[in-house]
């Protein structure tokens, strides 16, 4: 999340630019790139079928196989917020706390960007399912259900049943490791399975590594684990960190992000990005895309068969210029998605794509957050063929 520089802007200039779209005739050949985006939530008035004023900087999204709703990272406001594949809001949000375990005031609630609330809320990112009975809840028997990374440098973790069953539970606290004024940025998060076990990765944004948690034994804790690999790219620039990551197949998908002095933020730039393909155990398998189209990767998905020409390709999203570039699985461009016009498909900040499968969704559709408006307005939405695709 950036310090807040601009005010609340108008529904017209939330920066999704292919919004209502128009697909032209099923048989023009120039048109066989075609997509639309459909805003499903938004927290500006009119930019979308539903309002949710606590929807700003919308990021991670997680979903369990068995159908429950999307749960929706709202950077900004320090929560978790529940939608139906239509995006209808349900009645549970999730505040997820602050270092030390604390839940501020204002989590939850909307945020004035002129008039933030101190303390401000956490700052969630990544978001994941739990498919394995480790990582509990602190306090508890319970193996957590969501966990939620966040660029306070924490970890936090929710189960049904906990009390209050609105609040999430720091797990992992690493916002002054090694110091206060150098301590984790976490910007994604993923869960992996090795022949060692089930682990969660973490970006750390501002040391410029991947932080494993895994529970080694009986105790079903949340401890630091060191690979075999380390994820480690020699040929990687300097000053480029990881930024997001993403499970595809098995292995994981690593995005570079160029780091700001203070190691914070990305600087986003044409050609300022890096994506790497790791084992779980941390092994460099291959460089799948080099800078080109790359800006500010974060977002990694593979597409669905059943979506128009780059059906079955690798999507990565830039946050940079909110584009999505389709590519080969050996890492070969193939093209961006583009809108009717045949002008690039771009959604402003945009940050996680994924497949369908919460409820009342289908697996083909993609689904997307992001933060337009410099992170202060959020989008949660749909990406489709155009019709006639």
């Amino acid at each position: 999340m950036r310090q807040f520089i601009a005010p609340l802007k108008a529904a017209a200039v939330i920066g999704i630019a292919a919004a209502a779209t128009i697909a032209r005739a099923a048989g023009d050949e120039s048109d066989r790139n075609a997509y639309v985006v459909t805003p499903l939530v938004s927290n500006l008035s009119g930019a979308a079928a539903h309002r949710d004023p606590v929807l700003q900087n919308a990021w991670g999204i997680a979903f369990s196989p068995a159908g429950s709703p999307f749960w929706v990272n709202d950077n900004v406001t320090g929560c978790s917020t529940l939608y139906t594949g239509d995006g209808t809001k349900l009645g549970l949000q999730v505040s997820i706390p602050l270092p030390g375990n604390v839940v501020a005031p204002g989590s939850c609630q909307p945020v004035d960007p002129n008039n933030p609330p101190n303390p401000t809320p956490a700052a969630p990112t990544g978001i994941v399912w739990n498919p394995s009975a480790a990582f509990l809840v602190p306090g508890t028997k319970i193996a957590a259900v969501f966990i939620f990374a966040t660029e306070d440098g924490t970890l936090s973790a929710w189960a049904g049943g906990l009390n209050p069953s609105n609040n999430a539970v720091l797990a992992v606290d690493n916002s002054a490791s090694p110091t206060a004024a150098a301590g984790a940025v976490y910007k994604g998060l993923v869960f992996g399975l090795s022949a060692k076990g089930g682990f969660l990765y973490a970006t750390n944004f501002r040391a410029g590594r991947i932080d494993v948690f895994g529970p080694p034994g009986a105790d079903g804790q949340f401890t630091p684990v060191t690979t075999g690999g380390g994820f480690v790219d020699a040929d990687l620039p300097a000053g480029y960190a990881p930024f997001g990551i993403a499970n595809i197949d098995g292995d994981l998908f690593v995005t570079y992000a160029r780091q700001n002095d203070a190691k914070h933020d990305d600087v986003a730039g044409p050609g300022h990005g890096f994506v790497d393909v790791f084992d779980t155990d941390g092994h460099l398998l291959r460089r799948f895309a080099s800078r080109g189209s790359l800006n500010s990767p974060w977002g990694v998905t593979r597409a669905s068969f059943a979506f128009g020409r780059f059906s079955g390709r690798i999507l990565i999203g830039n946050f940079g210029n909110g584009r999505i570039g389709a590519f080969n699985n050996d890492g070969t461009f193939a093209g961006e998605l583009e809108d009717a016009d045949g002008n690039p498909l771009a959604i402003d900040g945009l940050w996680t794509l994924t497949l369908g499968g919460g409820r009342g969704s289908s697996s083909d559709s993609l689904y997307y957050a992001a933060g337009p408006n410099d992170e202060v307005n959020g989008s949660f939405g749909t990406i489709a063929p155009a019709p006639g695709e």
